[in-house]
């Protein structure tokens, strides 16, 4: 795929500087969730075994180039110390002599790279002071390689360069899904507006066999198409922008499906009182919370048929009782193929993550994506800046 990973390069004796994603969520100063830092041990691990001195470089939150206390990446060590099993050095400021201080063996972690207003300008200056602390460039940030910042792009260009596990096997999953797949294909594409999503949309139809709209997304399409949805959110301005993504899969030849009954309810609540109708029956004082069991079939039966499968979004309100329904249904039926070795999964988003993690199914995809904002530019079809780098 053009790029260097960690088996092409000679670690031993070297400084390597790899960009990490550890904006992990804090509460009350410790890591609530330490996904993330779990998912580069395998990089960090890999480096130490071939005789390489991982520096670890990331950002943590919006500190907008000053020097926020709240978010220093201090707050991390404890989290990364237990993910590693051993002592993670850190430098709040003197780099390179902490650098210079190394033995092996050792992990060093440096302060939060968004600190310096250069980081985010993707500034040549800050890059080049931050290459100077080593000898190899490893990017193991997939979810930050959709920024072109000194970190992630304007460094990998003054060091030899390379992917790190994680990132590898992101890019790896990635080019199964959608670059070179397995047919047919199914996408999934939830969430609350089609104006978040118009590029991923655009790109899908012309990429894929089926394509599965869900969330508040499918009731303007429906609306668009002249069904009344009742008090259910829609973006009634995008029905225009609808019809020519439903034209433009007619002409590719991409089956679009939308719900063809739905349940709706009278309250946005869990456990409210509700009913399900065909999709041309939605009360007018009724929202619609999720896709009815009709849906749910000639979903399941796409997926059966299907050999590669790519989800981000979920079909409904999965978060309330019972709105879930339709969700974990199709969520079940993925991981049962997927199981079965008959269909190559991947998801990713943060609500897609939420779902699959309340449906417990996270053993059931090929690949979940860690990634957010990174793994919806790739699927759009975008040159992620933080990897072009790297080829």
């Amino acid at each position: 795929m053009g790029w260097k990973s960690l088996d092409d390069m000679d670690l031993a004796g070297k400084r390597v500087l790899v960009r990490v994603d550890i904006n992990v969520p804090v509460e009350d100063g410790r890591v609530t969730d330490p996904t993330r830092i779990e998912r580069i041990v395998p990089t960090v691990k890999d480096i130490l075994a071939k005789g390489g001195k991982p520096i670890l470089m990331a950002h943590f939150g919006r500190p907008k180039g000053k020097v926020v206390p709240d978010m220093s990446l201090r707050v991390t060590l404890p989290a990364l110390e237990a993910a590693f099993g051993q002592p993670v050095k850190f430098a709040d400021g003197q780099y390179a002599a902490a650098v210079d201080a190394l033995e092996d063996g050792d992990i060093l972690l440096i302060e939060n790279v968004r600190f310096a207003p250069g980081e985010e300008k993707n500034d040549p200056d800050f890059a080049a002071r931050l290459a100077s602390l080593g000898d190899i460039y490893c990017n193991d940030a997939f979810s930050a390689a959709h920024r072109a910042h000194a970190s992630t792009e304007a460094i990998a260009r003054l060091l030899p360069a390379c992917a790190g596990r994680l990132m590898a096997e992101e890019l790896g999953a990635l080019e199964k899904a959608l670059g070179n797949p397995e047919r047919p294909v199914v996408a999934v594409v939830g969430g609350a507006k089609v104006s978040t999503k118009l590029d991923l949309l655009g790109n899908l139809v012309t990429r894929v066999d089926h394509l599965v709209i869900g969330g508040g997304m499918a009731n303007t399409f429906l609306a668009a198409q002249g069904i009344d949805v009742g008090k259910s959110l829609a973006e009634h301005e995008m029905a225009d922008t609808a019809r020519e993504i439903l034209g433009k899969a007619e002409a590719a030849g991409c089956e679009i499906i939308l719900p063809s009954d739905i349940v709706v309810a009278r309250e946005f609540k869990a456990n409210a009182a509700h009913e399900t109708v065909d999709v041309s029956a939605c009360p007018a004082d009724a929202m619609i919370l999720d896709a009815g069991p009709d849906t749910v079939a000639k979903i399941v039966s796409v997926i059966e048929n299907a050999k590669t499968l790519v989800m981000n979004g979920p079909l409904g309100v999965f978060e309330m009782e019972p709105f879930q329904t339709a969700t974990f249904a199709m969520l079940d039926a993925i991981a049962s193929e997927t199981k079965a070795g008959r269909l190559v999964s991947i998801a990713g988003g943060g609500d897609t993550v939420a779902a699959i993690n309340a449906a417990g199914q996270s053993d059931g995809f090929s690949y979940i994506s860690t990634a957010g904002g990174a793994f919806l530019e790739w699927m759009e079809g975008k040159t992620l800046p933080g990897v072009a780098a790297l080829g």
